[in-house]
């Protein structure tokens, strides 16, 4: 930087940015005898005016983005905007004392709660309804649990349909979307729903939508053919259901036999089955006389995948009864009880835990049979 009367070869002045600060040395004169020595007064006012100038400038710089010049100290944590709120040095409520909220509490709550969907059905395997509290019991391992929440009211589920597209669906594929969308008809209006068809591989035909139109004109493109990857279309089911918006959660698969082309093992499926909190239905399309053994063992396969998860199988004999089946189980998602209890156990083992649901039937009922999740995984942390 040079103004009028200044000798740029006689002074040279080095500015160094620091953590606290802006610092300046200025070296002595360079000796020079072939010039007088003795006061200079105008060098000492030019040198007053620069340091000035300098000063300023590096003030204005750092005013300019102070988070990012290393010379600026950081913002001070005491400042307004980043201070805890008045109250926070208050001792937490627990307890009763948790009733008598004052501003500036904190409020601290446990939400460890195990929610049961149960469905209960009599002899003659007819939904029983109308049910209350004090007739239901719930044990985990072996212990009784106290039932902290109960509730039977319609709520809203999401739901994943598993739609078998294999060669040996082509004579019932009619039947099975017209059942299909029989039971998305009947459902909650808010439930939501998505479609998965599968033959060699699983594919998403449909995301999650309430829309019984959209599902309709997709389901009226797919065709039948080729093999049955009915594990693979059970885990991406199950996976995708992490999308979900509602709280509960169920499959519907329609299929007419066992697997012949996964690449996810029985036992790898039955392991995210456990870990989730999914039901699992089943309409099973069976041979009779099913030649191969893989069509043998599918209907145990849905059968066991099902009442793990508090779900049915159901056994199709006439494929024109697949409508009343489907929205027979639409009615039973829309009238299940939903148990939620507190573990006794808190340790956080990620252990499994064994669930039992028992129903006392009031007078004058028959003995009741339950249908519940058979247990879960306890969490990690």
């Amino acid at each position: 930087m040079t103004k009028a009367g200044y000798q740029p070869s006689a002074i040279r002045a080095t500015i160094a940015f620091n953590p606290r600060g802006l610092s300046m040395t200025v070296p002595s004169e360079r000796n020079d005898s072939s010039k007088p020595r003795g006061p200079r007064p105008w060098r000492r006012t030019g040198l007053l005016v620069a340091l000035a100038a300098l000063f300023s400038i590096a003030r204005m710089e750092a005013q300019d983005d102070q988070l990012n010049k290393i010379h600026v100290p950081p913002p001070s944590s005491a400042t307004p905007g980043t201070a805890e709120p008045k109250g926070t040095e208050a001792p937490a409520a627990t307890g009763p004392d948790a009733l008598k909220i004052h501003p500036g509490s904190r409020i601290r709550m446990n939400v460890d709660m195990v929610l049961v969907p149960v469905t209960v059905t009599d002899p003659m395997n007819r939904l029983v309804t109308g049910l209350e509290q004090e007739d239901f019991g719930v044990f985990e391992n072996n212990g009784q649990q106290k039932i902290a929440s109960f509730a039977s009211e319609d709520a809203p589920v999401s739901i994943g349909i598993i739609f078998d597209l294999s060669g040996s669906m082509s004579s019932k594929l009619v039947r099975a979307r017209e059942s299909i969308l029989q039971f998305i008809k009947t459902a909650n209006p808010q439930d939501e729903f998505f479609v998965i068809g599968f033959n060699d591989r699983p594919e998403l035909i449909e995301d999650f939508t309430g829309s019984v139109e959209d599902i309709q004109a997709r389901l009226a493109t797919v065709r039948s053919g080729h093999r049955t990857a009915l594990l693979d279309a059970i885990y991406f089911g199950v996976a995708k259901m992490k999308d979900a918006r509602h709280e509960r959660k169920a499959l519907l698969v329609v299929s007419d036999g066992g697997d012949n082309r996964s690449r996810y093992t029985e036992g790898e499926v039955r392991s995210q089955v456990r870990e989730s909190d999914v039901e699992i239905y089943s309409i099973g399309i069976f041979d009779p006389y099913a030649p191969t053994p893989e069509e043998r063992t599918g209907p145990l396969l849905l059968n066991d995948l099902s009442e793990e998860t508090g779900g049915r199988l159901f056994r199709v004999d006439d494929i024109s009864e697949m409508g009343d089946i489907a929205e027979k189980i639409s009615t039973e998602l829309r009238n299940q009880y939903v148990i939620g209890y507190r573990p006794k156990d808190l340790n956080r083992d990620g252990k499994w835990r064994k669930v039992k649901v028992k129903v006392n039937p009031p007078q004058g009922l028959p003995p009741l049979t339950v249908h519940a999740r058979t247990g879960y995984y306890a969490p990690l942390q």
